[in-house]
């Protein structure tokens, strides 16, 4: 069957329905398909990550042993326990996607461990996925599609997280940042765990537009954005000249330090992506990534590593720190950053 509307799939998350022994979740936003396979695991196992009750596979195991999924949805529990399943599926390959179809219809049909349940997650399942037809179809399983959140489901994830550290936001900046935050949820929670550790977890603060002002930035104009880039890629000279350029125009030092930074948080935001299962290209499309700029960050993405650009960070808010100092040369702290990070970036390969 499929579970379609917000209501009906968060009313299957808190109560699974005990005729359903199989739930296949799915849709673009990765972070919003793994936000729902955690709930929803965490109601069928007491605790999904034991390894006696729970088994986790990939497409890899799948493709290493075509029936490894029936097998483990045909065994029993070792510990007493409700045996559970998961499948985690990072690309739509043909023979993956008809061997999980022919074991979730077995399973659904109640040929297997009646008792057990799967759980898949996968992305963009699309209308001739075998498997996304098997589990429309069986009676005993659920489709549950994910689709990006809206506006007022990202408010709401604000909201609900920050509370969590005892801090908020007044309805104007919780517009403001809902605004300025990215569409992938897995990113956006990233975002909204950075904010709470800004704001101070426990003190109780209700932030402003104007407390908002040093987390967010500004939008860098094309100069700073394209300067930034180029220092991510090696390109040294053309870094320099983008900063000059960008100063002709009006830009100030701490602007082009910030458009480093956001690049940076950026590329951080697509490595997170991909080290979570996502492909290169969906990742960056989930992160923002401008198609025209697409294929050459995605060749700093093949070059940079998270631990790469965690090394750099502190680099980049001593620049940020210095470039505020009373009298500071701003535009050459933001020359030289650029420089150090196109540096490391020759370094790396580009």
């Amino acid at each position: 069957m499929i579970l379609g509307k917000r209501p009906d799939i968060e009313r299957f998350l808190r109560a699974p329905d005990p005729a359903i022994r199989a739930a296949v979740i799915y849709g673009r936003d990765l972070g919003v398909v793994r936000d729902r396979g955690h709930e929803l695991a965490g109601r069928i196992a007491a605790n999904p990550d034991d390894p006696f009750d729970v088994a986790l596979l990939t497409e890899a195991d799948m493709a290493d042993d075509a029936g490894r999924l029936e097998g483990e949805l045909a065994a029993q529990s070792l510990m007493g326990g409700r045996r559970l399943v998961r499948l985690r599926l990072s690309g739509e390959k043909p023979a993956v996607d008809k061997l999980a179809a022919e074991a979730l219809t077995r399973h659904a049909a109640g040929e297997l461990n009646p008792e057990a349940f799967l759980i898949v997650e996968a992305g963009n399942l699309g209308k001739d996925s075998a498997l996304r037809k098997a589990a429309e179809k069986a009676e005993g399983a659920a489709a549950i599609p994910c689709y990006e959140d809206e506006p007022g489901d990202v408010a709401r994830l604000v909201r609900e997280t920050l509370a969590k550290d005892s801090v908020s936001l007044n309805a104007e900046a919780l517009s403001l940042f809902v605004a300025r935050m990215p569409k992938e949820r897995g990113v956006a929670r990233q975002e909204i765990e950075r904010l709470a550790l800004f704001l101070g977890p426990g003190s109780g603060a209700n932030a402003t537009p104007a407390d908002l002002e040093a987390f967010l930035g500004v939008e860098p104009e094309a100069s700073l954005s394209d300067a930034a880039a180029d220092a991510f890629g090696g390109k040294l000279r053309e870094a320099q000249a983008g900063i000059r350029r960008a100063a002709q125009e009006g830009e100030s030092g701490p602007a082009a330090v910030r458009a480093v930074g956001m690049h940076l948080a950026r590329l951080r935001r697509v490595l997170t992506l991909v080290k979570a299962g996502a492909g290169p290209q969906e990742a960056a499309k989930a992160s923002g990534v401008f198609w025209k700029q697409e294929r050459e960050f995605l060749r700093q993405v093949r070059a940079w590593t998270l631990d790469d650009l965690d090394r750099l960070h502190p680099e980049v808010l001593a620049a940020d720190r210095a470039c505020k100092t009373a009298a500071s040369p701003d535009r050459l702290i933001a020359e030289r950053l650029a420089l150090t990070v196109a540096g490391r970036a020759r370094r790396l390969g580009l």
